[in-house]
């Protein structure tokens, strides 16, 4: 491994023939709701709780929407599964436009746009998994924002 934690091809000769499990001491993230997420969810314009767990290749999000509210337009080269856990709403994927209730999940391909909006009377709340990290540990992971008054 070099000076900046990444591998190259002068570190073959140290992978190892047998793998052994390397368990963190952090295996769990109690309370993830009652976390302190503010500066991120004033981001991104909605709640979003972290999920703060040691995986390389996985992150994790509990996200929420208000009744009538919609997250900004924005693409990422990472996928997105979501999982709606609470209420109902539309998300826009690329050209399609879908509708979802609890119960539903979705799929969000590498550098489409998306959005996603709440049209139900109740909190709808989602958990997203996303393979950031394994991009971030790249060092090619992006992620773009349209403007506020751009419509794609």
């Amino acid at each position: 491994m070099n000076e900046r934690g990444r591998f190259s091809s002068v570190d073959f000769p140290r992978v190892p023939a047998v793998l052994e499990a390397q368990v963190p001491d952090k295996v769990v993230h109690r309370n993830v709701l009652g976390g302190n997420d503010a500066a991120f969810s004033a981001e991104r314009q909605h709640p979003v709780a972290l999920v703060d767990l040691p995986s390389h290749v996985l992150s994790m999000t509990i996200g929420g929407l208000k009744p009538g509210q919609t997250s900004r337009l924005h693409r990422h080269n990472y996928e997105t599964l979501i999982y709606v856990t609470a209420g109902r709403g539309w998300s826009r994927i690329g050209s399609h436009r879908v509708e979802w209730q609890a119960g539903d999940a979705l799929y969000v391909p590498v550098w489409a746009w998306h959005q996603h909006g709440n049209t139900g009377d109740q909190d709808a709340t989602y958990v997203a998994c996303e393979n950031a990290p394994l991009l971030q540990s790249f060092g090619v992971a992006l992620r773009e924002e349209a403007d506020a008054e751009e419509t794609r």
